[in-house]
């Protein structure tokens, strides 16, 4: 049998994905791979299904005016496609996305470029209310394929303990 995986009757296995969170240290860094090319369909589609109507995405003609000279990424497409990337590694098992803090756009992300992202867990706590529970805090970092930081930021989470949860009956 495989890592990632568990018997669940005689020759019956399920794969299994993310953390508990006793699994979680903090200090460590979890590499979310493969990473994502940002193709321009992405981007347009992505401004278009969240209603940014804001012409640097998606306007050619302006966005050669722009100090970029060509279309940004939508900054919450990168926002959206680094918590997605992170999932199998820290919020596989959550209950609830709790809240993000200090979301930092710190480097262009223009259609062609690879996004990849990497998560440090920076607290962990017992949930006082919620014994079956517990508390994961991450920063998370997303660099494009030149190893640029283009954006940066904190998400809380409620993680389900070992044991518990929808994915462990």
């Amino acid at each position: 049998m495989r890592e990632g995986a568990k018997e669940v009757s005689e020759g019956r296995y399920r794969e299994t994905f993310g953390r508990a969170f006793e699994d979680f240290v903090v200090g460590h860094i979890y590499e979310h791979r493969p990473g994502r090319t940002i193709t321009d369909a992405d981007n347009v589609w992505f401004t278009l299904l969240t209603m940014n109507t804001h012409p640097a995405h998606f306007d050619y003609e302006y966005a050669k005016k722009t100090e970029f000279g060509k279309p940004l990424v939508a900054s919450p497409l990168t926002v959206a496609l680094m918590v997605g990337m992170s999932v199998s590694d820290v919020s596989q098992k959550a209950v609830a996305n709790l809240g993000w803090d200090n979301i930092r756009l710190t480097n262009p992300l223009f259609p062609g470029d690879t996004l990849y992202a990497e998560s440090e867990v920076i607290e962990k706590r017992e949930s006082s209310s919620r014994p079956e529970q517990g508390i994961v805090t991450v920063k998370t970092i997303g660099k494009n394929q030149h190893g640029q930081v283009v954006c940066t930021f904190s998400r809380t989470m409620l993680i389900w303990k070992r044991g518990f949860g929808p994915s462990d009956d």
